[in-house]
């Protein structure tokens, strides 16, 4: 039973309403520490109350301010009013510990009136628990999963632990979150506050920062407290608030609310000086002064860090306590939940009373109600410092044994491993099989943490090894690359078998590969497969893939390393069976790199042929058809590279492979652009951006916008977008010589189009340098023809057009002849009509619009030329209308004068008239009108259907339609898209 209240005097209820900087409880306890204990007790229930949500003394007023705070509190004030608006609104507070960030996240609670209301807090000893963070955000909403697409619901119940299932994809999970938090708030306004965000596990923090993201117009907000300074990345480009240290003033006001005497000026002014305006500090520094440094400043300066000082200021308070109840507070720390049930029997276990707690309340430093709360987390982890090594593994015995093995195994596991100083093969073992049970929720970084403390706890020096391999392992799937590297540096001295050695050295090159550049790993990538070759024939087949792959892709080789001596160890290799569709790739591209484009080219055809025709593997799949859809764009099969790609983006949606994803719709970008679909390719674009915008990465969207926007002839955005990836590059090392390709026959496309030649010849010399990249290279050469020819270089564009028939020749394929047949045209003398008949013939049997399109407007202006106007006049019109349709503007542009000057009349096509959709817009308005529900479009772009929603009334609108049935007509009649 509690006791009574007993009223506070009129100036201590002051103070705690105006005064409280660090969070009501702070100067609760505080003010109250010289009360009677019964009007701490009940005030520790009062604010366990708001914590909760329920009606208090303090909650009925939340239009009071936090002294000093008012820019902070009506930060707070604008983005409940817009949550309650209908719009969604996130901010993340950023400062020092004690500043003051949990004072303002509970003002905010407090001042939510109508809306509901979340709340978690990150814990330093939970941060390897997969999903901890976000269940405990999203525990209050489950009841809402049945509402949820199968896919999402089953991603977070598995993430979660609720059911089994395979690994979930963290943005399946966190598009399922964001569905969860808006499906909540379509009752009321939903605001989440997140404490000690720094401190939330890996996984959980990406899936909030991702569900950050994509909140648009649902009733939800988002506040996020970060402690300062911090290395976390997820938080980026979020919109931040610093919340500064108090005034000189308001420091003063407060360190004169809790001193209860005299005080020296001078004592005063150093007091706040030292302080710098942190409120915890000045509560918890000037409580540790006697009365004579009160009065006359009689001590010694603290020289050490604010943070530092702090802390050692709690120790020093949980230091003074009975012996029993530093015991029990150690337990409430090294029990990261707050159960009181657990604290209870953990205590019972090690012959604790209870009633220790008592002298902790009193302090201020913990409370006790319906969950334990420190005062604030720097009292927790100076309750845990104190104590001894020894004293802590009792206390991780005790609540491992009092934790429930069936509904908790994890942090039953954890807490054993806590417990043990030397080795224990049976506390390893439960550790290896919690790793496990965080790989099937997607958790690879919680998987890493217990696999590495496995390993440590490990006797036996060969299932060390192998515990340390496989932690290695799961680091580098979790990015955390530095540790990784450590682990495998680790593994390697221990007794591994030939196979674990060859896994380690792909291991070590895939870390290269992901943190340093493509070119690093070459070496290590090599050495692997070649390990690999008597021990696992397939896995060392994907190793050669990726280490030909990567050599394609690398600005420069590393010194010693040629891409001739890659293919040539890479057709040497056993393979099992040795005519299947993956060797028959693998070996086409080595004999073409060693042999030359015409040896290779025939097994590349075949392979893809098999490809598209023989039943594969989701997981074969998403390894191999990368590769092949770019093998079947280098030898000129559009037909494979459309099934292809379209195969790998469908599958990459489904299966949720977001590191596949983002390649995949490169490759299917630039496929659709060439049939002449840039509707189709803008949404695949925008797409692409909002798959960038989820991982916070832009490199994607720029690449992307460099597929298109040449076509357009928009010379600004197409800049835009070559400086901007360039920049990009710049950060990630070995992309440069890729981004100097694909920027440089983008110039070339654009120049040519807006008949800029000399323009487009330099970038188009630059763009086919190296011919052995393939792809845009070869590609380049059809641009540096037509560059040459218009700028009076005609030996140049002969020379390129004979190399460009070599390759066609080898291919056979009608967009390859097709092609060769045009630029031929280009240089021929006698032969020119007939090499444009074939070019059209065999370019109009194809799906590759853009070129037969172009086929068409270098006939008619070579006709146009001959002076033979009429036939002229036909082909420069077909080009003109297909160009201008498709939305290549630069060289619609071009045939529309090459139809004027044949003394033609032409109407040109404006876009006036035409309706503004955003892309985002336009993107949804597509997959709406070919009959996609909204939850299937949300699921697609990474938003809720209630954005959807949003988005489409704001397209009924400019389109003036009001159903659904009528979006493709409107689209068919015209919409501008900007870029």
């Amino acid at each position: 039973m509690s006791s009574p209240l007993v009223p506070l005097r009129p100036t201590a209820t002051t103070a705690l309403l105006e005064f409280c900087a660090e969070g009501r409880k702070v100067i609760c306890a505080e003010l109250c520490s010289a009360a009677p204990t019964n009007s701490v007790t009940r005030w520790s229930t009062v604010m366990e109350e708001l914590s909760a949500g329920t009606e208090s003394m303090l909650s009925e007023s939340p239009q009071i301010r936090l002294k000093g705070r008012q820019a902070e509190c009506s930060r707070l004030d604008q983005l409940i009013a817009t949550v309650q608006a209908g719009h969604s609104s996130v901010l993340v507070l950023r400062g020092e510990v004690g500043i003051g960030k949990t004072a303002l996240l509970d003002f905010g609670r407090a001042s939510a009136e109508g809306c509901r209301t979340a709340r978690a807090v990150g814990i330093e000893s939970e941060m390897e628990l997969a999903y901890g963070g976000l269940h405990q955000l999203c525990a209050p909403f489950l009841d809402h999963l049945g509402r949820l697409p199968d896919p999402q619901r089953e991603a977070l119940s598995t993430a979660f632990g609720l059911s089994s299932g395979t690994p979930p994809d963290r943005f399946l999970v966190g598009l399922a979150a964001l569905s969860l938090l808006a499906d909540v708030a379509t009752k009321e306004p939903l605001i989440c506050f997140i404490d000690d965000a720094q401190w939330l596990d890996r996984v959980s923090l990406q899936t909030i920062a991702f569900v950050a993201r994509r909140l648009l117009a649902e009733r939800v907000g988002l506040v996020l407290a970060v402690r300062e300074p911090s290395v976390e990345a997820e938080l980026a480009g979020l919109p931040q608030l610093t919340v500064e240290p108090l005034s000189d003033g308001d420091a003063r006001a407060l360190l004169d609310s809790v001193i209860p005497g005299p005080l020296d000026e001078r004592v005063r002014t150093r007091i706040v000086a030292e302080t710098q305006g942190n409120p915890l500090a000045l509560l918890e520094l000037s409580r540790g002064l006697t009365s004579a440094e009160l009065a006359g400043g009689f001590g010694r300066p603290d020289a050490r860090p604010l943070a530092s000082q702090i802390e050692q200021s709690f120790i020093a308070r949980v230091r003074a306590l009975p012996a029993q109840t530093r015991e029990l507070l150690l337990i409430a720390a090294a029990e990261p939940v707050g159960d009181v049930t657990l604290l209870t029997r953990a205590a019972a276990l090690l012959e604790i009373e209870t009633s220790a707690s008592s002298a902790a309340e009193a302090a201020g430093l913990i409370t006790i109600g319906t969950r334990v709360r420190f005062r604030h987390p720097v009292v927790r982890s100076a309750a845990y410092r104190v104590a001894s090594a020894e004293a802590r593994q009792q206390v991780h015995q005790a609540l491992a044994e009092v934790t429930d093995a069936h509904t908790d195994p994890d942090r039953r596991a954890w807490h054993l491993a806590n417990a043990t100083a030397g080795s224990d093969e049976s506390v390893a073992a439960e550790l290896v099989r919690s790793a496990d049970r965080a790989q099937a929720r997607g958790g690879v970084a919680a998987a890493a943490a217990f696999l590495q403390r496995a390993a440590e706890l490990t006797p036996d020096p060969a299932a060390r090894g192998t515990r340390t391999l496989a932690a290695a392992r799961a680091k580098y799937q979790a990015g955390a690359y530095g540790t990784a590297r450590e682990l495998l540096d680790a593994a390697t001295i221990s007794p591994l078998d030939d196979r674990q050695l060859a896994e380690a050295d792909l291991l070590r090159g895939r870390i290269t590969f992901a943190s340093r550049n493509a070119g690093s790993a070459l070496p290590l990538l090599l050495k692997a497969a070649r390990r690999l070759e008597p021990l696992d024939a397939r896995l060392a087949q994907e190793t050669y893939r990726d280490a030909l792959d990567a050599a394609l892709i690398v600005d420069r080789l590393p010194h010693g390393v040629r891409l001739r001596d890659i293919a040539a160890t890479a057709l040497a290799a056993p393979s099992d069976p040795p005519l299947d569709r993956n060797n028959l790739l693998l070996r086409g591209l080595s004999t073409m790199t060693l042999d030359g484009y015409a040896a290779g080219a025939p097994m590349v055809l075949r392979a893809l042929d098999a490809f598209c025709t023989e039943e594969i593997s989701a997981n074969e799949s998403l390894g191999w058809f990368p590769l092949a859809a770019r093998m079947a764009f280098n030898v000129w099969d559009f037909h494979s590279n459309t099934v292809l790609s379209t195969r790998l983006v469908d599958l990459a949606r489904e299966s949720g492979a977001l590191s596949v994803l983002p390649s995949a719709l490169l490759q299917l970008v630039s496929n659709r652009v060439l049939a002449g679909e840039l509707d189709h390719a803008d949404t695949l674009i925008a797409e692409a951006q909002t798959l960038g915008e989820a991982t916070n990465s832009r490199y994607l969207a720029h690449y992307v916008s460099l597929v298109t926007e040449p076509w357009r002839g928009q010379e600004t955005a197409t800049l835009h977008a070559i400086n901007a990836m360039t920049r990009d590059a710049d950060l990630h090392q070995g992309r440069q010589g890729k981004v100097l390709s694909a920027s440089q026959w983008a110039k070339a496309v654009l120049y040519n189009g807006l008949g800029r030649y000399e323009e487009a010849y330099a970038a188009a010399e630059q763009g086919a340098e190296n011919l052995e990249e393939l792809g845009l290279a070869i590609r380049s050469m059809v641009e540096l023809v037509e560059a040459a020819v218009r700028s009076g270089r005609p030996a140049r564009a002969a020379e390129a057009a004979r190399q460009l028939d070599t390759f066609a020749r080898a291919s056979g394929t009608d967009w390859a002849l097709g092609t060769a047949a045009m630029v031929r045209a280009q240089v021929s003398g006698e032969e020119t009509e007939t090499l444009y008949q074939e070019a059209v013939e065999r370019l109009g049997r194809t799906d590759v619009k853009i070129t037969y399109a172009r086929s068409l407007l270098l006939y008619g202006e070579w006709l146009r030329r001959e002076n033979r106007r009429v036939d002229a006049r036909e082909h420069l019109g077909r080009a003109y209308r297909l160009l201008s349709a498709i939305g290549v503007n630069g060289f619609a542009e071009r045939a529309w004068h090459e139809v004027r000057a044949t003394g033609a009349t032409v109407g040109k096509r404006t876009l006036e008239s035409r309706t503004s959709l955003t892309a985002q817009e336009a993107q949804i308005a597509r997959l709406a009108g070919a009959g996609m529900t909204n939850p299937e479009i949300g699921a697609q772009l990474f938003i809720s259907p209630h954005t959807v929603e949003w988005h489409l009334r704001k397209v009924f609108a400019k389109l003036d339609i009001a159903s659904r049935k009528q979006i493709s007509d409107a689209l068919r009649e015209g919409t501008v898209v900007p870029t």
